[in-house]
């Protein structure tokens, strides 16, 4: 019994460590832990409950991205795999580009995405089928790379072009985007007109 119970709890936490210490409920039944043990673990303090279907082991500390990791948790397919990927303002606020501190949570998720329960209020859904090499994979959550952050938000016109051009220009000067994304860009997608100047003026 012991053995047992030390090999679900190492299965456990080499999961939750890959995501800041957060969980599933699936991924604990996964990992050896019956369902109708979990809400004993919660009881004597062994996890946190944080959303419906979503814990933390009480021996990691509170993330500061908390909410990204439980928000990409929420977006797991029926095989348990995260499919929604911070994107537009969000992922600019994660990449630290604009001075935007966005009061919901933007992602992208599948066309064919979907989910049952209600989306949470403070998750703002976009639909697009994301290329791989437009992903950055986080501890825990996914976020697009800075250049498709900034030509989705030049796509959907849902914020300032001061901020899109703080965002390029920051992105540049911090070596995040290079002169050459910029160009592969400009050559392969429709864009405003604004948002082509703009990017033709970040590539000298």
């Amino acid at each position: 019994m012991f053995s047992a119970a030390k090999t679900a709890a190492d299965e456990l936490f080499a999961i939750a460590e890959g995501q800041q210490g957060y969980f599933t409920s699936k991924q604990a039944a996964a990992a050896g832990y019956q369902l109708g043990s979990q809400a004993h673990h919660v009881k004597s303090g062994n996890w946190v409950r944080v959303e419906r279907g979503i814990y933390r082991l009480t021996r990691f500390p509170q993330s500061s991205e908390e909410q990204l990791v439980i928000y990409a948790l929420w977006s797991r397919n029926r095989a348990g795999k995260p499919e929604g990927v911070y994107s537009h303002q969000t992922a600019l606020s994660i990449h630290e580009l604009s001075d935007l501190n966005p009061a919901k949570l933007h992602m992208t998720v599948p066309a064919a995405f979907r989910r049952t329960a209600k989306t949470p209020n403070v998750l703002v859904l976009h639909r697009s089928n994301l290329n791989q090499k437009d992903v950055e994979p986080r501890q825990g959550f996914a976020v697009t790379r800075p250049l498709r952050s900034i030509a989705d938000l030049a796509s959907a016109e849902s914020t300032s072009r001061d901020i899109v051009e703080q965002a390029l220009i920051e992105g540049r000067r911090s070596g995040v985007i290079t002169a050459r994304e910029i160009s592969g860009l400009g050559r392969n997608a429709h864009f405003p007109l604004w948002f082509k100047q703009m990017l033709a003026a970040n590539t000298r």
